[in-house]
């Protein structure tokens, strides 16, 4: 679609509402053209590359959960994999199963925040769950999401002794692994999710979608066995298939004049996009049985290039995330001992995890004493960003000539697809400042 010659106008969001962290939106439409589009992440760099230098191995997966509050698990357990590989430790199949609880853990309570409190206002023409809450009809999907969450939340503090920022999880396993008796008593709330989760599906895939469909290259993990989380390679829907350690070989970041984080690409120059979406469209045989027959149900199709969907994507991997849950739990046992021996030594490693908002990518160095030379990360939020950037000047001239408020709700509706963590993007470590 073109914009029409006549149209010249200003979309401008100072705050974008409802993601975690801060940026801002511009966009200057001058007689038909789209003469400036910027998405601007403005929140302060955090440097935290910088920070590891020079610590011990072991603290890089405590230092790293500080990034987010909403997801320390999956920087935990990016750190801690990478960690695994530069020291050359092989942990036990009983701490690999829990670990895989332990991202469960995340997914629920993440993936029920941004589905029921920060994007479906969006869809339903609120400005936030708290006036949604205000309406009786909406009032029990509210109180769903929030239990919903609340589960996730206390799986999280069983495993990984505090529901934010974690303490338990280490290099070779867990400081403390739970008992069968105390992952049991969770069972009757993970059956009552798992049958909110497959209520979540049908509700989301009722929403009303735009019809947006641009052409993704989808970037996920890929597991021969299950839905990844933990492990796997790197694929993509254009015939992309490598492994964790050639990340670096296909995928270049870049500093952007307008932000404070930066924008991922791959090596010949495209965007592409990764988080639920990719991950569904690209492992769909993967999926837990109950979330294939909530899919089939629910009428939409994957693979799918509408990022409105993502909305469905993510409550198709709740009921995943509980239905493996109460898998991992019926089959627990406890590892004994909780975490294997490891040794300080130099080496490399590299690792990445799905975060719920996409691939996490960790490399560190470390040197004979295990302390650390160089990290890098690369979280899923700068992986996205300039496909966001992208679907903005795709989408624009199809709500340009509605009312500027609706056009500006539309825009800021589309960003929120990407359920972005800002803060996990603004902690890159060259900082270089041009002054006119």
């Amino acid at each position: 679609m073109t914009i029409p010659k006549t149209i010249s106008r200003q979309i401008k969001v100072e705050y974008i509402a409802r993601v975690e962290g801060e940026g801002a939106l511009d966009i200057v439409v001058d007689k038909g053209e789209i003469t400036h589009l910027e998405l601007r992440i403005f929140e302060p760099p955090r440097f935290f590359e910088a920070f590891l230098q020079g610590r011990g191995f072991h603290e890089a997966p405590d230092i790293t959960a500080r990034i987010c509050g909403i997801c320390p698990v999956a920087y935990q357990m990016s750190a801690i994999h990478a960690m695994e590989k530069a020291l050359q430790i092989t942990i036990t199949p009983a701490i690999r199963a829990l670990r895989r609880l332990f991202y469960c853990a995340e997914w629920i309570e993440s993936h029920a925040l941004h589905i029921y409190l920060l994007h479906a206002p969006d869809f339903l023409g609120y400005e936030s769950a708290i006036s949604m809450a205000a309406n009786p009809e909406l009032r029990p999907a509210v109180e769903r999401g929030l239990r919903m969450k609340k589960i996730g939340n206390h799986l999280l503090a069983l495993i990984g002794g505090r529901e934010v920022h974690p303490v338990s999880a280490c290099v070779g396993g867990f400081y403390r692994a739970p008992k069968h008796r105390e992952m049991l008593r969770l069972k009757d709330e993970l059956e009552w999710g798992l049958e909110a989760a497959t209520e979540t599906v049908a509700w989301t895939a009722s929403l009303p979608f735009p019809d947006f469909t641009p052409d993704y290259e989808h970037v996920a993990l890929s597991h021969s066995d299950e839905y990844p989380m933990n492990e796997g390679r790197v694929v993509s829907s254009k015939s992309l298939d490598i492994t964790m350690e050639a990340f670096e070989e296909h995928f270049v970041e870049e500093h952007v004049a307008h932000s404070n984080a930066l924008h991922a690409r791959r090596a010949d120059g495209g965007s592409y996009l990764v988080g639920p979406l990719a991950r569904v469209n690209l492992n769909l045989d993967k999926l837990s049985p109950r979330a294939q027959k909530a899919m089939r149900k629910s009428g939409l199709k994957f693979p799918n290039n509408n990022p409105f969907l993502s909305i469905v994507a993510r409550s198709l991997e709740l009921v995943h995330a509980f239905e493996e849950s109460l898998r991992l739990i019926d089959v627990y046992e406890e590892p004994v001992p909780s975490r294997v021996e490891v040794l300080p030594r130099g080496g490399e490693g590299r690792h990445i995890t799905e975060a719920p908002r996409g691939m996490l990518y960790h490399r560190y160095v470390l040197e004979e004493r295990g302390l650390i030379k160089e990290a890098r990360i690369i979280p899923p939020t700068s992986q996205n960003l300039r496909r966001m950037e992208d679907d903005l000047r795709s989408y624009v001239p199809e709500v340009i000539d509605l009312p500027l408020e609706e056009a500006t709700w539309r825009c800021e509706q589309l960003i929120r697809n990407y359920d972005p963590c800002i803060s996990c993007a603004t902690h890159f470590l060259r900082l270089s400042i041009r002054r006119a």
